[in-house]
């Protein structure tokens, strides 16, 4: 299926929701441990929509740096 201009849209604003998540700073109510995880999970998150081969003139590097 063929993805609209739209729907890389909502993939890549998704993608800059996990950049922020992970640059963020940990919520006082979260463990170390499920933070840890939540950061984890965010991680994999963007190495899976790095592998997607849809994107057109998206900015990637935020998403680049936010794996390492």
């Amino acid at each position: 299926m063929e993805l609209t201009q739209e729907d890389i849209a909502r993939h890549y604003n998704a993608a800059l929701d996990s950049v922020n998540l992970i640059n963020g700073d940990k919520p006082e109510n979260t463990t170390d441990e499920e933070w840890a995880d939540t950061i984890a999970r965010n991680k994999e998150h963007l190495t899976i929509m790095l592998a997607k081969e849809f994107w057109t003139t998206e900015d990637l590097i935020p998403l680049q740096d936010a794996v390492k």
